[in-house]
């Protein structure tokens, strides 16, 4: 955290704002932070306005100093903007979540106008273009006036500090090496370095400023030791002349070190250290990405209940105050830029740019532990070689900035294990949906014990996995119904696969909260990606957010899922609990039904469903209630009925012992009257638009340059229905030549293909 600015003022307050038009009518009364993609970019279509919005203000005469330099600094303009002032262009900057900066001495004149012309217009050269997120438009972070001396800390260099801080822990102390970056000084000037343990100095020295680097020792190091005890130490620089301060420097950092071990996975000052954690959206309902504090606060309070020690923080550089939280909550944190999807021609240079803002601004922080080059890159393939070679530069970069930490990269799950792609950065993660996209629960253990069996010195991680969940509910969930049920049951799985195998390096579940997501249409609520273990405006903590509360928090607690599914039909319903106490009392209208131990806190009850009950769990002195009523049919509102040309649950028929759209490709296809049936379909139609759709629709873009004989697709695309195809297509804002009669008519064909003893070899299907 950088404390301490001299002249540091916030300047957010009675701006003007113009959508559209620099010379409107009428301008728009607002204070920053400002998004005018709120409302739009959450409500689907995928037709949120993106274009060009105008920011103007004045800065009075009064209140610009004489004989200083005086800076604009925007924490985060999305995603190109141009400043302006008095009508002259002063700087102009690309990328949308990093910290620029001008110096607008030159230009100023009395009454000054400052005019900031934002763009989040589509482009060929500025990253994300593509992307499962909405690039929301606006000046949605801080603006600050920053006045200086002549004689100061660098601040023209990629919206750093000008203050670099390296320790190196050595046996009981730990050495640290700080570096000063200045401009405008003359040889006359000292700076002074000051370590403060809270109030207590424990290192101090001093010499000439043209030296600019200084090596400084703490002895008996009090470690930064992630959640358990995430210790800060300040470092105060001061550059001075003649007894007088002329900039100084207030930043937090910590000590620590940190190994990723390919068979141990993380270790933290030599101890193991299992990461298990969410990635992060940082949006919310109406204001999409500009954020207060108090938003920031909520949502690392709800990651630290869960008991997360590690954040993906996803897909971009996120705000300076949350890295700050991060640092002090001692969470480990994956940072990266939104080089993402897609390979873009002309797009080198920016992910450059993003990545030296990434690392200078970020450098340090104790809770960064590597930098991320991409994710999904290779929709398109990875064999390209542009792409390659942008991966390349991007590792040297990120390695010659900063050789403290590592390089990493979030690869699609098509993508093969074997590709020179994977290999480049020093650790790899893989970003998987078996269970909900296609495949089985199942596959997730089977390709990470592949991956180590065959690359025993890469190091390797789950960078994505999750399933959507909304106010739906089922008492027998399964992929694609979008019930808090499934969802449940995914994690539950997911849990007991990956945190029984130490060498994955982290884990991150996809997503920590709900997010918008303009292009999609699914679950019933357009706009939104429902996958997170809590709701977009963060009221609702669904049943998968309490079973990784049972696994990672150590503060005591009970919960009862499905709280919000009380009216059921069946006799004896299941009642599942988490808790991470050992033992779990169950009562039904006050009377013991069943006493419960488990060691892996997940507790099943079945119970008789008579009337209206009240249930009641208690572990280890918490208590939690939940409601449960008897009904004859089952309660509509707790189905998702889609909206569109799609086909509902009810007008699907599915005779026992028959093939229908609800069963997987991989065991129709097995068939060869089945084959037959769906061949032309699906192949021929349906799976290609989907593919090119998927590759961002260029013209010259063939859905046959993804390789569909794969092992790696074939696993994904034989373990999802057909109907989860058709409803992937249309998430996917395809066109689909097939009505919903034409579907319904390949569905009654199905019906009339009897499964044979052996069906259902959707993953052995996806291994020929």
């Amino acid at each position: 955290m950088e404390q301490g600015m001299r002249q540091r003022i916030i300047w957010n307050d009675g701006w003007e704002f113009s959508r559209g038009e620099p010379d409107p009518v009428r301008w728009d009364h607002i204070n920053l932070p400002h998004t005018w993609n709120g409302a739009d970019g959450q409500d689907g279509g995928d037709d949120y306005w993106r274009g060009t919005g105008y920011y103007r203000k004045t800065l009075h005469a009064g209140d610009i100093p004489k004989e200083k330099r005086l800076y604009i600094e925007f924490e985060g303009t999305n995603s190109s903007a141009v400043l302006y002032v008095n009508g002259k262009e002063a700087a102009r900057h690309e990328g949308g979540y990093s910290t620029w900066r001008a110096d607008i001495t030159d230009y100023l004149d009395g009454e000054t106008e400052i005019l900031a012309a934002v763009d989040n217009a589509p482009n060929d050269h500025v990253y994300p273009q593509r992307a499962d997120f909405t690039f929301y438009g606006g000046i949605y972070r801080n603006v600050y006036l920053r006045c200086v001396e002549k004689k100061r800390f660098n601040l023209d260099q990629n919206g750093d500090s000008g203050v670099k801080i390296t320790p190196r822990v050595s046996g009981a102390d730990a050495e640290i090496t700080v570096e000063a970056e200045l401009t405008g000084t003359d040889g006359t000037e000292t700076l002074e370095f000051k370590i403060l343990d809270g109030q207590t100095v424990v290192a101090q020295t001093a010499g000439p400023a043209e030296s600019r680097t200084v090596q400084m020792r703490i002895e008996q190091v009090h470690l930064w030791n992630g959640r358990k005890d995430p210790h800060l130490y300040t470092m105060q620089v001061s550059l001075c002349e003649e007894g007088r301060i002329l900039d100084e420097r207030s930043i937090d950092f910590g000590c620590r070190s940190f190994l990723v071990d390919p068979s141990k996975g993380f270790l933290l000052n030599g101890v193991s250290y299992p990461l298990h954690g969410v990635s992060r959206h940082q949006d919310r309902p109406q204001i999409g990405n500009a954020l207060l504090k108090e938003h920031h606060d909520e949502d690392m309070a709800l990651i630290c209940e869960m008991g997360a020690n590690t954040i993906r923080l996803a897909h971009y550089q996120h705000d300076q105050y949350f890295y700050d939280l991060c640092d002090r909550m001692g969470i480990i944190v994956w940072a990266e830029i939104p080089y993402i999807f897609r390979h873009l021609e002309n797009g080198r240079e920016n992910t450059l740019s993003q990545m030296r803002e990434l690392i200078a601004q970020n450098y340090n922080h104790p809770s960064i532990i590597c930098w991320g080059l991409s994710n999904e890159i290779t929709m398109g393939g990875a064999a390209d070689r542009a792409l390659m070679d942008n991966h390349r530069a991007l590792n040297d970069l990120a390695h010659h900035m900063d050789h403290t930490r590592l390089t990493t990269e979030a690869v699609v799950t098509m993508c093969s294990m074997e590709e020179p792609y994977v290999h480049i950065p020093d650790v790899v993660a893989y970003n998987h949906y078996f269970g909900w996209y296609g495949g089985d629960l199942s596959d997730y253990g089977v390709f990470f014990d592949d991956f180590h069996k065959k690359y025993p010195h890469k190091a390797i991680g789950l960078s994505e996995y999750g399933c959507e969940a909304l106010n739906w509910h089922n008492s027998a969930p399964e992929p694609g119904d979008y019930s808090e049920e499934y969802q449940a049951v995914y994690h539950e799985n997911l849990i007991r696969q990956l945190f029984c195998r130490p060498y994955i390096w982290g884990t991150y579940v996809w997503n920590m909260f709900d997010f918008g997501a303009d292009a999609r249409s699914e679950g019933g609520e357009d706009g939104m990606n429902h996958k997170g273990l809590v709701s977009f405006d963060r009221k609702y903590k669904k049943d998968a957010f309490y079973a990784y509360k049972a696994w990672l928090s150590e503060e005591p607690f009970v919960h009862i899922c499905g709280k919000r599914y009380v009216d059921r039909v069946e006799d004896v319903t299941r009642i599942t609990v988490y808790s991470n106490q050992r033992e779990v009392e169950l009562f039904l209208n006050g009377e013991l039904l069943e006493t419960k131990a488990c060691e892996d806190h997940f507790f099943y009850f079945s119970v008789p469903n008579k009337g209206t009950g009240t249930l009641t769990a208690k572990a280890g002195g918490c208590t939690d209630t939940s409601k449960l009523r008897k009904v004859d049919t089952f309660y509509e509102e707790y189905r998702m009925k889609e909206k569109g040309n799609v086909i509902n649950w009810f007008e699907i028929t599915a005779p026992e012992g028959y093939f229908c759209i609800n069963d997987k490709l991989g065991d129709i296809v097995a068939d060869k009257r089945g084959r037959r049936i769906i061949q032309w379909m699906l192949f021929k139609m349906l799976l290609r638009k989907m593919l090119h759709s998927i590759k961002d629709g260029r013209s010259k873009e063939k859905a046959s340059e993804i390789n569909l004989n794969s092992p790696e697709m074939k696993r994904l695309l034989y373990g999802m229905s057909i109907k989860r195809l058709i409803s992937m297509a249309g998430m996917a804002g395809q066109e689909l030549e097939f009505t919903k009669e034409d579907v319904l008519k390949v569905n009654r064909k199905l019906n009339k293909v009897k499964k044979t003893e052996g069906d259902g070899i959707s993953n052995a299907g996806a291994r020929q």
